[in-house]
């Protein structure tokens, strides 16, 4: 019994694992998004912040949540994630803009392979299949809407 509880225990701890790198990297598009908003004239700027910071911010809160709520729910340790550091400004904001793309990638890959590996499923809690859900997709339309926005940066 006690090798099926470290089994389960260990199980849910790479979980929580996968999801905090996720969450990191959502933070890090986030530092990027907000570089880039100060790079750019006020149209284009509430722009970014309305197709992208928006969903990208709604997605960080949301895996924040969805990683406590199971950290709790498991009786394992939470953890709080400050915020990432500010990307030099010198990258320009068609490279920021870039950058933010790159770290949504990588977090939505990182969280589709914890799906497609049916984890969350084996550990049978929906609220947390619900979370990743949800984050994947507010994540999910982040490289069109932003390929749109940096085609009128710098115009």
């Amino acid at each position: 019994m006690r090798v099926v509880s470290y089994g389960t225990t260990e199980a849910r701890q790479e979980l929580l694992d996968t999801v905090a790198d996720a969450i990191k990297e959502i933070g890090a598009a986030l530092a990027a998004l907000g570089e880039a908003y100060e790079l750019l004239d006020e149209h284009t700027a509430d722009r970014l912040e309305a197709e992208l910071f928006g969903p990208v911010q709604t997605a960080y809160g949301r895996a924040q949540r969805t990683h406590a709520a199971f950290a709790a729910r498991s009786g394992l340790p939470g953890r709080s994630f400050p915020p990432a550091p500010a990307p030099p400004a010198s990258t320009g904001a068609h490279g920021l803009v870039d950058n933010a793309v790159e770290a949504v990638e990588a977090a939505d890959h990182g969280l589709a392979e914890l799906q497609d590996s049916l984890r969350p499923v084996e550990v049978g809690d929906p609220e947390l299949r619900a979370g990743l859900a949800e984050v994947r997709t507010l994540l999910d339309d982040v490289q069109r809407r932003a390929r749109a926005l940096e085609r009128v940066i710098g115009r």
